[in-house]
């Protein structure tokens, strides 16, 4: 590989631009590699960079002391390149590719290759995501579904009944999701190959080695990890494969702190390295997950029953990834894009926006950002919270998987109308908290209203030097999926955020039901910002796991960020509020500053009792957001990267130079 400096294709000459694109040649042959040592790094008090993973003072990879939040962070700049996720080491995987040449789309593999290891919790490489693209080249932005389908063979009783043809046959057992129904067809892989196939400069086969070496070698399980395996140990030891995995010999769980390998999963790695990611869909890993989904009855010493799946060789070999339409407003100055159906995220935040157009913002941000983002306002958090209440209203009817169920009207277009979100607007008092929201009147459309949301996930940020942006979101749904286990990685329990029943409480179809192919609603959002009307002038990528709020959490830090001005930091730490369509309002109180939390810097107790004046129910339980923000801004003339990483997770940034 060549050898020379990286330049960023924004910052550059147009000479130096011309020059860094001959470099990059699209067969990763010869590349523009950044040789600062200190790159991917960290510093540490007096300057000296340490390598993540190194287990040194000062390794960010250490297991910390349970904590709610991690005060004291503040943005970190770069010149070229960064990566922001939720694990260290799958932040250090990521880091070393584009330190290599790499692209944003080479890079997200490798985050996702560690993930699946460090992150089982949250992630698995048998599960689904969704990546919002950016290609500074063209300017053109890609919104790729990796979504989960449900099996050929699956009726709209699939999560219901034993046997599907009959209503009156027993529920799945032990649950819907601990039984093989929950088992979704895995697409992240084949949507990873999808993008680099378009968008890669490395070779595939050079983005597993970071994920190859630390489940052969060991690793240090993080805290959260750690403590996902305690909780769930009985759940876990019915499967043999979880087990080997995850406890002792002794038949203790293992826990934070402990190294830990996973052999299993270095030969998945090997497998899907020098095969693609038919080997996961074809072949001996295949027939491994088939059988699996299959199992009938647990390994544990009581043979717990357990209802099998009807996931065949044909549905994964069949799996194909998706492009969508993003969904996209202008807001104000800015033009913001997010994922589209099957997600529900996108249009929900892009329905908050347009909604909260119609209000003075910037007059409601927080005091004293420079302290964790500051303590948000009554009246800012009651905007966006009843903007919240009005997106999830229409999310919960008309919002599914639109190759089975359209949207209404014209689709997105229909939705997103400012004309429309205005009138929505017009319902809000400043007053008065609304409580529930009905649903917008979007013509005559016969569908019940479904309140399901998914749990378990992960978010990663992404920008190379380049320019291009990648913006990851993925997950396994409920912490450790459905505890099956296999070749290393755990099945999700994905189609459990499929509606359970078909009907509402009024017997209305709802949208979200199950059917042969179909792939769940989500909630997840990742979020691509742009200054001006167009996608010319990249500005902001941002994203987090948290379920059914993952709304509520990319929506108060891209407001934070547009309307109050707050740093790529300031954003994602800002204390997480918003509501979905019920009458509670959360204010996270993982830094409420309080008798049973002596170290908290926020004084919150004045933000609660004004929104209860208006008729809030406010919950003020810990948020548990996994933001990952990168910026783009002017730092003392120049532009430069800025990423904030959510200090309720394990996260860290890093990019080129010791951050």
């Amino acid at each position: 590989m060549k050898s020379t400096t990286r330049t960023p294709l924004w910052i550059a000459t147009p000479i130096a631009v011309a020059l860094a694109l001959v470099a990059c040649g699209g067969d990763g042959d010869d590349l523009v590699v950044d040789t600062n040592p200190s790159s991917c790094s960290l510093a540490n008090g007096s300057g000296t960079p340490i390598t993540v993973g190194s287990g040194l003072a000062g390794d960010p990879a250490a297991p910390e002391p349970a904590s709610d939040y991690r005060l004291g962070y503040k943005a970190k700049n770069s010149n070229s390149y960064m990566v922001v996720a939720n694990t260290p080491l799958a932040v250090k995987a990521g880091c070393e590719v584009l330190k290599a040449g790499g692209t944003a789309a080479d890079a997200a593999i490798a985050v996702q290759a560690v993930l699946g290891l460090v992150e089982p919790q949250s992630s698995t490489l048998a599960g689904s995501a969704f990546m919002m693209y950016y290609d500074a080249g063209s300017k053109k932005i890609t919104a790729y579904d990796g979504r989960e389908t449900a099996p050929a063979a699956a009726t709209n009783f699939y999560l219901a009944r034993q046997e599907q043809a009959d209503a009156g046959s027993p529920r799945p057992v032990p649950d819907a999701r601990r039984s093989g129904r929950s088992i979704g067809v895995p697409g992240v892989m084949r949507m990873m190959e999808m993008a680099h196939k378009e968008h890669g400069k490395l070779k595939w086969n050079q983005l597993f080695d970071e994920g190859i070496d630390l489940a052969t070698n060991g690793y240090i399980i993080p805290r959260r990890m750690g403590d996902a395996i305690n909780s769930t140990a009985a759940d876990l030891r019915r499967d043999a494969n979880a087990v080997a995995a995850f406890f002792n010999a002794d038949g203790t769980p293992k826990k934070a702190g402990d190294t830990n390998k996973n052999l299993p999963y270095a030969d998945t790695l090997k497998a899907l390295a020098t095969q693609g990611a038919n080997a996961l869909h074809t072949g001996p890993i295949a027939e491994a997950i088939v059988a699996k989904v299959a199992q009938s009855v647990g390994d544990d010493a009581a043979r717990t029953p357990i209802t099998p799946g009807l996931m065949t060789l044909s549905d994964l070999a069949g799996y194909q990834p998706k492009k969508r339409d993003p969904a996209c407003i202008t807001y104000r100055a800015y033009y913001v894009c997010s994922m589209a159906p099957p997600s529900s995220g996108g249009i929900a935040i892009a329905q908050s926006l347009g909604i909260l157009e119609n209000f003075t913002m910037s007059g409601y941000g927080p005091t004293n950002p420079e302290n964790e983002g500051g303590i948000p306002s009554v009246m800012g958090v009651h905007l966006v919270s009843e903007a919240n209440r009005l997106a999830y209203a229409d999310r919960d009817k008309y919002v599914a998987d639109t190759d089975y169920i359209p949207l209404p009207g014209s689709g997105l277009a229909t939705m997103l109308d400012k004309n429309y979100l205005k009138s929505r607007a017009n319902l809000i008092s400043m007053t008065r908290s609304m409580g529930t929201a009905q649903p917008g009147d979007l013509g005559n459309v016969p569908l019940g209203r479904d309140t399901s949301t998914e749990a378990g996930t992960t978010h990663f940020s992404i920008v190379d030097a380049y320019g291009n942006v990648a913006s990851v979101t993925s997950t396994v749904e409920s912490s450790m999926g459905s505890f099956h286990m296999t070749n290393g990685f755990l099945l999700t329990n994905q189609l459990t955020d499929f509606s359970v029943q078909p009907t509402d409480s009024t017997g209305t179809l709802v949208a979200n039901r199950i059917a042969p192919g179909k792939r769940p609603r989500s909630t997840m959002a990742p979020t691509l910002v742009f200054r001006g009307a167009d996608t010319s002038d990249f500005m902001m990528a941002t994203g987090s796991p948290g379920g059914g709020t993952i709304i509520q959490y990319v929506l108060k830090t891209v407001v934070g960020a547009l309307d109050w001005g707050l740093d790529a930091q300031q954003a994602t730490s800002l204390v997480d509020f918003g509501a979905t369509n019920s009458v509670t309002t959360n204010v996270d109180g993982s830094n409420f500053r309080r008798a049973a939390n002596p170290n908290a810097t926020l004084d919150l107790s004045g933000l609660v009792s004004g929104l209860q004046a208006l008729g809030h129910t406010v919950n003020t339980g810990a948020q548990s957001s996994g933001i990952s923000t990168v910026m783009r801004v002017q730092k003392d003339g120049k532009w430069v990267l800025q990423g904030g990483v959510d200090p309720r997770r394990e996260g860290i940034v890093l990019g080129d130079g010791a951050l």
